[in-house]
């Protein structure tokens, strides 16, 4: 897909998106203004190295409390950030970079990998990647393309 050239895209507050060079068809996102980041449940979070330089393994959980469908990933280490909560907690974290296909366009974003299992969302969507041309309506939700319904469903823990 070739990013056209937009000014303002509308998003909702929560959004399905798409991580297609990770191989996640669907996941449900919260559009979060607040977060600089973005930022991606990752399980089973393994450093390594390839060709001398640093990379991680993870596993994506595109699903609330399930473990079915997890995704295993690998990609370079982009850089490492101390990132700050709402609650004030701070956290280093492991920064990758990867597409983001967000109301039928994909744009590049840092994505930064923590534990978001206690999270209604297994996904947040920041500035970085929302300055590529998004307007968010907080009254809004699910203005991009969602999965079928069965997947909808599947997300919800019901088959």
């Amino acid at each position: 897909m070739i990013e056209p050239h937009h000014s303002s895209t509308l998003t909702g507050w929560r959004e399905w998106v798409r991580l297609p060079a990770a191989g996640v068809p669907w996941i449900k996102a919260k559009i979060d203004t607040g977060a600089q980041t973005s930022a991606l449940h990752a399980a089973e979070l393994e450093e390594f190295e390839r060709d001398g330089a640093p990379w991680v393994r993870f596993e994506v959980h595109p699903w609330q409390n399930s473990e079915e469908d997890a995704v295993r990933v690998e990609l370079p280490v982009h850089d490492r950030r101390t990132v700050r909560s709402s609650s004030g907690h701070s956290q280093d974290r492991i920064v990758v970079l990867m597409d983001i296909e967000l109301v039928g366009r994909r744009v590049p974003a840092e994505v930064t990998l923590t534990s978001r299992e206690e999270m209604v969302f297994r996904m947040l969507i920041g500035r970085e990647a929302l300055r590529r041309g998004f307007l968010v309506d907080s009254a809004a939700s699910y203005l991009g393309e969602k999965p079928e319904r069965r997947i909808r469903r599947k997300n919800r823990g019901r088959s």
